[in-house]
């Protein structure tokens, strides 16, 4: 039974893919700052590590066959002041790099890394709509999230060295019912304001949950996978259209449809309204291409799974 050692594995992702490993019969290690405030079981450990300090168990990394890496502070928890996009970054960066001195340090049987990165690696769409979207050999933007995610795949770059087998998965919005961005665009409709944000025309490129865990782990049985691949469905839809179907789903026809200014979002949100008005849309066809078939390719059969009916 292989082990799977997984870093940031309580946050809304990790906890998701953590049960689907398991229920494939695979044993999860979590690594975290606080190994004893967790109760373990015979599927899932818990073993220590801290970023800051760079440390980790050594047993962990002796006993996995695969790592997972998806610790990284929270880009959209926070408003981004000088001293925050420095955690951002900073807890990108030092994950990797601890992860490789432990990987060349301790005696391992690691075959596979699979890290977390993310489509802000790529600049807006130079025209809307974009008939050629992003794809992976495309170079990083110069924005404050694409030279992260550039020093965030750099940092883990020595894996491949190491001999192992090295993958990144470039993650969209991620569409889940227990946390990350649906949960936000759900709230105003519970008053019936289906909130459209700027013009409505900026392309989201987004994955549900359930696509997203189960590519990484065809990233980790798939050993043809290497590089970068976008974690993103088939079918990308405008912040308008997601807003609306989602409204359509929740409320039927009983919503009124609300244009959040650029300026109040700016003033709301600072620097990272840039990234709420961006458009970006973001190709699958090299996910596709490593024989991944997405359960859930089109917003619709996403919203049905995750809500139910539309009303």
């Amino acid at each position: 039974m292989p082990t799977v050692l997984i870093t940031g594995g309580t946050g809304l992702l990790g906890t998701a893919l953590t049960t689907f490993l398991v229920n494939k019969g695979y044993k999860v290690t979590i690594l975290t700052r606080n190994p004893t405030e967790h109760k373990p079981d015979r599927h899932v450990q818990y073993a220590g590590w801290d970023v800051k300090r760079q440390i980790i168990d050594p047993a962990a990394i002796g006993e996995a066959d695969h790592i997972i890496h998806l610790a990284g502070a929270g880009v959209a928890d926070k408003r981004w002041s000088k001293k925050r996009k420095q955690e951002i970054r900073d807890s990108r960066i030092n994950s990797g790099n601890l992860i490789v001195k432990a990987l060349n340090e301790t005696p391992n049987k690691v075959k596979s890394v699979v890290s977390a990165s993310g489509i802000g690696w790529y600049g807006p769409d130079p025209i809307r709509p974009n008939p050629e979207p992003f794809k992976e050999t495309d170079p990083p933007s110069a924005d404050f999230l694409g030279e992260t995610c550039r020093l965030w795949e750099d940092s883990l770059k020595p894996v491949t060295d190491l001999g192992k087998r090295m993958v990144h998965i470039r993650t969209g919005i991620v569409l889940a019912k227990e946390g990350g961005a649906l949960p936000e665009f759900m709230r105003p409709l519970r008053f019936g304001v289906a909130t459209i944000l700027g013009d409505g025309n900026q392309v989201c490129s987004w994955i549900h949950i359930h696509d997203i865990i189960r590519l990484y782990t065809d990233a980790i049985e798939n050993t043809e996978m290497n590089g970068a691949y976008n974690g993103v469905s088939p079918n990308p839809v405008t912040n308008k259209e997601l807003t609306l179907s989602l409204a359509k789903y929740l409320r039927g026809k009983m919503f009124i449809s609300l244009h959040v200014p650029e300026f109040a979002l700016k003033l709301a949100l600072g620097e990272m309204s840039i990234e709420v008005l961006k458009s970006a849309t973001v190709s699958s066809a090299k996910t596709r291409q490593a024989a991944f078939q997405f359960a859930y390719p089109t917003l619709d059969s996403a919203l049905q799974q995750l809500i139910g009916p539309a009303l």
